[in-house]
């Protein structure tokens, strides 16, 4: 029997809406400036080919169902912004999938906020540096509970919103993303191979901004029900 020199970590298990069972979460993928609008309010146009990161998988808040998550305000930075996203969780994995076959490997949608050190990420792309430390931070990552996608159809042209203390931020449609879910998996199965466990932040609409102590964030996509996170 292998031991260790300390315990591992346990996985990190999001809810299934419906279900007992927990989805193992195994990387976060991540999609940059995948809606028109917020690519040109970040100072980019046209349909560039996509790109990606990854956050850790610890840097998952997982919220359930009728709570609200708690978002610690993170250290070294002075400009926290919200991105709403529709993320993707994989069921069957795979490498070079075709879109024509790729929502056969999805398992089901969840709603998340890619939580972004705004200042440090442009001063790392300002120097042509990694992103990590304005997206790959503790408690990066907010996440409800996943709902099995047959039970969302139409979820490609589903709203997706987030407010902040009641006023509106976000707000678009899943069917404004420049690479759609399909695509968007046909492009990171051509980079890594997909695995049962993964997970995919989709892309953020126009309208992020900032966050401060004490804020309350609340943000949707129609039939995945709401995500509400507060600012420590």
């Amino acid at each position: 029997m292998r031991t260790f020199t300390f315990d591992p970590p346990a996985p990190v298990g999001i809810p299934v809406v419906g279900q007992e069972a927990f989805f193992p979460a195994r990387r976060v993928y991540c999609v940059g400036r995948n809606y028109a609008e917020h690519a040109r309010e970040m100072g980019f146009t046209g349909r560039e080919p996509p790109f990606f990161f990854l956050k850790p998988v610890d840097a998952i808040v997982v919220v359930p169902n009728g709570e609200t998550g708690t978002l610690p305000y993170p250290p070294l930075t002075h400009n926290l912004h919200h991105e709403i996203e529709l993320v993707v969780a994989i069921g069957k994995g795979g490498k070079n999938i075709a879109a024509a076959d790729a929502m056969g490997h999805v398992f089901g949608y969840a709603v998340g906020l890619d939580m972004t050190r705004r200042d440090l990420q442009l001063a790392q792309r300002d120097l042509g540096r990694p992103w990590d430390i304005g997206k790959g931070f503790d408690h990066s990552a907010p996440i409800g509970p996943i709902t099995p996608g047959a039970q969302v159809p139409g979820i490609e042209t589903a709203p997706i919103w987030v407010n902040v203390n009641g006023q509106v931020r976000q707000k678009s449609s899943v069917a404004s993303l420049i690479w759609n879910l399909a695509e968007v998996i046909e492009h990171i199965s051509a980079a890594w191979e997909l695995q049962p466990g993964d997970l995919i932040m989709s892309g953020t609409p126009e309208g992020v901004g900032p966050v401060v102590a004490s804020d309350l964030m609340i943000g949707g996509v129609e039939g995945l029900g709401e995500l509400r996170v507060k600012v420590a």
